[in-house]
C-alpha cells in the first residue's frame, strides 16, 4: 500500500497533546517530518522526544495561533528549512462549558482567538504558501459540534461551526490551485479538552455524564482523520455516534432536540 505521508513536511497546531499531539505520532510512523507546534513548549518537547527516541523526524515550535505574525513565521521557518509544506494540520483550540448566562466577553475572546482564530490563521498562511508551491493540503479540526447545536458550550460551539463554512468553501476556491482542503468533525474523543476548560456554575464530575457512549481514543482519531485525508476527502466524521447524529440533525433537527434537551437538564440539575 502506498503511503503518501512518507518524507513529506507536516505543521500541526496544538501539537502537544490530544488530536494533535496523536496526529504528530501518527504521522512520524508514516514517516513524515513533522513540526510539533504548541504553546506549551514543555509538553510539545516531551512529545518530540519521544518520537524521536521512535526513529521519527520531529521539530518543535512554541506557537501561539492567535497572532498570525508567529504562524507565518513558523510557516516562513518551516518552508525556508525544508523547501515546502505538504500539510498544515490546525488542530490548536480551548473551551468553555457553562450556560450562556454565565460567560463572559472574556471567555468569548479566547474561544474566538484560539479555536477559531488559529484556524483562520493557520489556513491563510499555510493557504498563501502551498497556492505559490502549487500543492498541499490544509486539514481543518472542527468538530462534531460544528455541525450539531452543542448547548452548554455555545462559544465552542459558535467557533467550530465557523471552521466549517470556512473549510468547506475554502475547498472549491483552491482545488484549482492544486491545494486540498479538508474538514474534520470528530465526535467525543478523549483529548483532555474539557478536563482543561474552565466549567462555570458545575461540577466538573457530572460532565457529559449524559454521554451513552464511550470517548474514542485520540490515536485512533488520527488514523481515521490521516485515511481521510490521504484521499482528500471534503468531510471527514467519525466514529458512528458522530455520523449519526449528524445525518440525524441534516434529516430533521428536531429529532435530536430530546438529546440536547437532556444534556442541558442534567447540566443544571448540578448547578451551583
Amino acid at each position: 500500500m502506498t503511503n503518501s505521508y512518507r518524507d513529506k513536511v507536516a505543521v500541526v497546531t496544538g501539537g502537544a497533546g490530544g488530536i494533535g499531539g496523536a496526529l504528530c505520532q501518527a504521522l512520524a510512523d508514516r514517516g513524515a517530518v513533522v513540526v510539533v507546534a504548541d504553546i506549551d513548549e514543555s509538553a510539545a518537547g516531551r512529545l518530540a522526544s519521544t518520537i524521536a527516541q521512535g526513529g521519527g523526524r520531529v521539530e518543535v515550535r512554541r506557537l501561539d495561533v492567535g497572532r498570525e505574525a508567529a504562524v507565518q513565521s513558523l510557516i516562513d521557518e518551516t518552508v525556508a528549512r525544508h523547501g515546502r509544506l505538504d500539510y498544515m494540520f490546525n488542530a490548536a483550540g480551548v473551551a468553555v462549558v457553562g450556560e450562556l448566562r454565565d460567560i463572559t466577553t472574556d471567555h468569548w475572546q479566547r474561544i474566538l482567538d484560539v479555536t477559531l482564530g488559529g484556524v483562520v490563521h493557520g489556513t491563510m498562511c499555510a493557504y498563501r504558501t502551498m497556492v505559490a508551491q502549487g500543492h498541499g493540503q490544509i486539514v481543518n479540526i472542527s468538530s462534531l459540534a460544528g455541525l450539531i447545536p452543542f448547548p452548554t458550550a455555545v462559544p465552542y460551539a459558535a467557533a467550530k461551526h465557523a471552521i466549517v463554512g470556512l473549510t468547506s468553501s475554502l475547498r472549491l476556491e483552491a482545488a484549482a490551485f492544486g491545494v486540498g482542503v479538508s474538514l474534520v468533525c470528530p465526535g467525543f474523543v478523549d483529548t483532555g479538552l474539557f478536563d482543561a476548560a474552565p466549567v462555570l456554575r458545575s461540577k466538573r464530575k457530572d460532565l457529559l455524564t449524559w454521554l451513552p457512549f464511550r470517548k474514542m481514543d485520540p490515536n485512533r482519531a488520527a488514523r481515521a482523520i490521516l485515511a481521510g485525508v490521504e484521499r482528500n476527502r471534503a468531510m471527514i466524521v467519525f466514529p458512528m455516534h458522530a455520523r449519526t447524529l449528524w445525518r440525524l440533525n441534516r434529516l430533521h433537527g428536531a429529532l435530536i432536540t430530546p438529546v440536547m434537551n437532556k444534556a442541558v437538564r442534567r447540566f443544571r440539575r448540578s448547578r451551583i
